[in-house]
C-alpha cells in the first residue's frame, strides 16, 4: 500500500498497507478511490461549516440567515446532550446521529473548551477543529466496531474518569488534554483485523514494529504525524510538544491487550501498598494508563441497551476477519468463527478474565464512587444476559439436534434482546 509522510522526518502514516493477496478495501464495499477522496473533502468541508454554525449556537449568536434550518433541531438536541456529557448514561449513538456523523470532533470540541484547555494552551480554535476532523476521518466508518464513534464512546468515558474526585484535584491540564488526546486517537486508523493477523500475512506494519504492540504503535505514530500537519502545538516550546508525543505514546501504547496483566499486576501492587503518590507526575502517568484502559474496554460496563450495540458489533468486526481468512484459507484466529464462536460466549469469557479484574481495581483505587458501583452494577447484569441468552441457546441447540428444526417459539427466543 502506499505510505504518506506527515510534518517532520520520521513520522509516517502508515497506510492501507496489505498481504499481498489481500487488500483491506474486500473489508469494506467501497467505490473508486477518487470518488472516496471527493465525498471526504465534502464531509471536511461541510463538517467545517457545521462546526461554525454549531459554534455560534453554542455561544448564544444567532445568525440573521440561517442556512441550516433543517438542523436547528438536531443542534438544540446535542448541546442538549452535551450538557449532560459527564453521565455515565450518555447515549454516544444518538449523539452521532444528532452531530451527522461529527461525534468525534463536536465532544472534543467541546470537552476541551469545558476543561479550559484551549485558553491554557493558547490553541486556535480553527487548527483544533482541523486536527480533530483529521482524526475522526481517519478512523474507517466501515468497521463495525473500531470507528470513530467508539473512539468518541471512549473520549467520554474518559472524561468520565477524570472527573473521579481521587484523581481530579491532582489533574494538571496538561494531563487532561493528553488523556483526552490520547482517547480520541487510541485507534485511529484501525484496519479492523487485529495483530495476529497482521503478522501471519507479513503485513508491512507488523514488520516495521517488529510484532510488537504493532496496531497500537501504528495508532501512536498516526496521531503524531496528524499533529505536526495540523501544527496545533507548533506554538508550544519544541521540548513541550516532544514531551506530548512521547506521553501520548505511552498511553497508546498502554490499550493493548497483550499488556493487561503487566497493568494489573503493578496496579494491585500500588494498592496493597498504599503508595501511589498522585503529587509525582510519574504516578499520575500511570493512572491515566489505566483509565484509558478502563474507558477503551468499559462497554460491558454500559447500559445493557447500549453494550449489547457494541458487543454485537466487536463479534461482527471478529466475525468479518473470520470470514476473510477462511477465503484465503489461513487459520481462523480464536473468536473470529462465527459457526462455534457466539457472542454470548464471548462477551462472557470477555467480562470473566479481562474486565471484571480491571474495573474492581480502578473501585479500589477510586473508593467506590457512584460511577464505580454503577459501572460494576451493570457489569453484573450484564454478564448475568448474557448468560441467560448462552444458555437459551444452548437449550434452543439441543432442542434442533432432536428435532432437526427450531421451532418458532425458540427462533424467537434467539433474538429476544431483552432478558429477565
Amino acid at each position: 500500500g502506499d505510505a504518506r509522510v506527515r510534518g517532520q522526518t520520521g513520522v509516517v502514516s502508515e497506510r492501507r498497507g496489505s498481504y499481498p493477496f489481500i487488500d483491506f478495501r474486500l473489508l469494506n464495499n467501497t467505490t473508486l478511490s477518487g470518488e472516496i477522496g471527493t465525498k471526504k473533502k465534502v464531509k471536511r468541508l461541510l463538517s467545517f461549516q457545521r462546526y461554525f454554525h454549531a459554534s455560534r449556537l453554542l455561544r448564544g449568536i444567532v445568525p440573521q440567515a440561517s442556512l441550516y434550518l433543517l438542523d436547528e433541531d438536531y443542534l438544540g438536541q446535542a448541546r442538549h446532550m452535551l450538557s449532560k456529557v459527564g453521565m455515565w448514561d450518555f447515549d454516544i449513538f444518538l449523539f452521532d446521529r444528532l452531530t451527522n456523523g461529527n461525534s468525534l470532533v463536536t465532544l472534543l470540541c467541546h470537552l476541551f473548551n469545558v476543561h479550559g484547555l484551549i485558553h491554557h494552551f493558547q490553541l486556535d480554535m480553527v487548527t483544533l477543529h482541523r486536527f480533530l476532523v483529521m482524526v475522526q476521518e481517519d478512523y474507517h466508518s466501515q468497521n463495525p466496531y473500531h470507528n470513530a464513534v467508539h473512539a468518541a464512546d471512549v473520549t467520554q468515558a474518559m472524561h468520565c474518569y477524570l472527573r473521579e474526585p481521587k484523581l481530579a484535584s491532582f489533574l494538571t491540564p496538561s494531563d487532561i488534554m493528553l488523556g483526552l488526546l490520547a482517547a480520541a486517537a487510541h485507534d485511529v486508523d484501525h484496519p479492523g483485523v487485529n495483530q495476529p493477523f497482521l503478522i501471519k500475512t507479513k503485513h508491512h506494519l507488523a514488520s516495521l514494529y517488529q510484532n510488537v504492540s504493532v496496531l497500537e504503535n501504528h495508532h501512536w505514530r498516526s496521531t503524531v504525524g496528524m499533529l505536526r500537519e495540523s501544527r496545533l502545538l507548533a506554538h508550544l516550546p519544541k521540548e513541550v510538544t516532544q514531551d506530548i508525543e512521547q506521553q501520548l505514546g505511552s498511553l497508546i501504547l498502554a490499550t493493548d491487550i497483550n499488556r493487561q496483566n503487566e497493568f494489573l499486576i503493578r496496579l494491585k501492587s500500588h494498592l496493597d501498598n498504599q503508595d501511589l503518590r498522585l503529587e509525582d507526575a510519574q504516578d499520575r502517568h500511570f493512572m491515566l494508563q489505566i483509565a484509558l484502559k478502563c474507558a477503551d474496554i468499559c462497554n460491558p460496563c454500559r447500559l445493557w441497551d447500549l453494550s449489547k450495540q457494541w458487543s454485537e458489533r466487536v463479534c461482527e468486526e471478529f466475525y468479518r476477519q473470520g470470514d476473510l481468512e477462511q477465503k484465503f484459507e489461513l487459520e481462523i484466529s480464536p473468536l473470529c468463527n462465527q459457526q462455534k464462536d457466539t457472542i454470548p460466549s464471548i462477551q462472557i469469557g470477555f467480562m470473566t478474565y479481562i474486565v471484571e479484574p480491571l474495573f474492581e481495581r480502578w473501585a479500589q483505587f477510586t473508593g467506590d464512587t457512584p460511577l464505580s458501583e454503577n459501572m460494576l452494577n451493570h457489569l453484573r447484569r450484564n454478564k448475568a444476559k448474557w448468560r441467560s441468552l448462552l444458555h437459551k441457546q444452548h437449550s434452543s441447540s439441543r432442542s434442533n439436534d432432536h428435532s432437526g428444526q427450531v421451532t418458532g417459539s425458540q427462533e424467537q427466543t434467539l433474538n429476544e434482546e431483552e432478558t429477565p
